[in-house]
């Protein structure tokens, strides 16, 4: 590790790891920090827990067909399974499964719903997803759930003008040996010898001066610029804090922007109780309990004896309040009404996410609040002008157009890396 580094990374997740690895392949004597014990964030494929790769994080490559890290998949040889649309996702209603026409339905209800959602946003109304949806059109429960699932918040706390902004193909290819691990290894790839150093919280960036300091419990780590890759509500919470303070129109661009919640319940099976193909979707809805929150489930992941559940907004924080035991019986009551009571005998494992109640993340990924969709382009923005010409942000939040996502996330770290050359390089001419 160099005394002093040109550039110091804060934060080793998606973006940062980008941002490294480009830095590094530049001939840039740079170093990433990182606050938690492993690197990737929010990109985390588990393998100890069941020995079977599934990730706690992100999972599918969005918009695929324009996504940067699909082709570092295939680069890598890690495969990842094509799918078309969710049209004929099978649905459950708590006592029977949906025929066609009610899938047809709730298909066209749900589609709708973005529809009303997207055009408000084109109109540039800057207001909450919920004040242009109809709650008294069909499957409104069943649109409301599938809007706080893509967005991690409930529909009042998303800006449709943000939703707008946001480029979707539709195509959603999940990573057979995690998402997680496509991070990981296109960093090891792209800088074998990037230096990186965990268990290393950043408590303050002191920017009065020529350069950056870094406060650490290594101490003070000193460089010309900071990149600075971590989650919008550890910011907004004070958990990074910045000497002087950051100026008004930066605070309120981490505070605008927070982290809502996407959870997940995993089971693992002694073996296959479902009986439907590899990688199947399920919708769970009960029509009869509407105090009841819908949830989502992968069945058999590319074949693997697994159900992993999918938990959105305002239920997902709760749950995750009331611990691993009232994730795991909510998930669980979903997948015996629609497979049997049976299933609950053939359960080995069980894990649970919790990136809500983590210091370290503080929740799923990024929304902006209504009123306030144009506060990205703030942390876009360091990116030509860095703060105090000395600090520039990445990560997903920092995306205009792929906000929410590895990729995006990915992308803004590699814009930031180029900046920083850019400037390194006007500095020694």
């Amino acid at each position: 590790m160099s005394a002093n580094p040109e550039v110091i990374v804060v934060g080793a997740g998606a973006a940062g790891l980008a941002a490294g690895a480009r830095l590094r392949r530049s001939g840039i004597d740079v170093l990433v920090v990182e606050a938690a014990a492993r690197t990737g964030g929010r990109a985390w494929t588990d393998t100890h827990t069941f020995g079977i790769a599934w990730d706690r994080g992100c999972h599918w490559l969005h918009s695929a067909s324009m996504n940067p890290l699909r082709a570092a998949a295939d680069e890598l040889g890690l495969t990842y399974l094509v799918r078309g649309n969710r049209q004929a996702r099978a649905t459950h209603l708590g006592d029977r499964w949906a025929d066609e026409a009610e899938r047809e339905a709730i298909w066209q209800a749900i589609q709708a719903g973005y529809g009303v959602v997207h055009r408000a946003g084109e109109e540039g109304r800057d207001v909450a997803a919920s004040a242009v949806l109809d709650p008294a059109a069909p499957w409104s429960r069943l649109v409301r759930h599938w809007l706080t699932l893509m967005s991690a918040a409930e529909p009042e706390r998303l800006s449709a003008l943000d939703y707008a902004a946001y480029t979707d193909t539709g195509e959603n290819c999940p990573v057979e040996k995690g998402y997680g691990a496509l991070i990981q290894a296109l960093a090891a790839r792209r800088a074998p010898d990037l230096p990186v150093v965990t268990d290393c919280t950043v408590s303050r960036i002191d920017w009065s001066g020529e350069g950056v300091s870094l406060e650490t419990p290594r101490g003070t780590l000193k460089a010309q610029l900071a990149i600075v890759a971590v989650p919008t509500t550890v910011i907004a919470r004070g958990g990074l804090a910045f000497a002087p303070l950051l100026p008004a129109e930066l605070a309120e661009a981490f505070a605008t922007l927070p982290l809502g919640a996407a959870e997940k319940v995993a089971f693992l099976f002694d073996r296959d109780v479902f009986g439907v193909a590899p990688t199947t979707y399920v919708d769970t809805i009960d029509v009869a309990h509407l105090d009841r929150r819908p949830i989502n489930f992968v069945v058999s992941p590319f074949g693997a004896p697994m159900a992993i559940g999918q938990l959105g907004g305002d239920n997902a924080a709760r749950l995750v309040a009331a611990g691993p035991e009232a994730m795991r019986d909510f998930g669980l009551a979903a997948l015996k009404d629609a497979f049997g009571a049976d299933v609950e005998k053939h359960v080995v494992g069980l894990a649970t996410t919790g990136w809500v109640s983590d210091p370290l993340i503080g929740g799923a990924y990024s929304c902006a609040l209504p009123g306030f969709a144009h506060v990205r382009a703030r942390l876009s923005a360091t990116h030509a002008e860095p703060l105090g010409g000395r600090i520039l942000f990445a990560g997903e939040a920092v995306s205009p157009h792929a906000y929410s996502t590895a990729h995006g996330a990915h992308e803004t770290g590699l814009a930031a890396a180029e900046a920083a050359i850019a400037q390194l390089r006007g500095r020694a001419a």
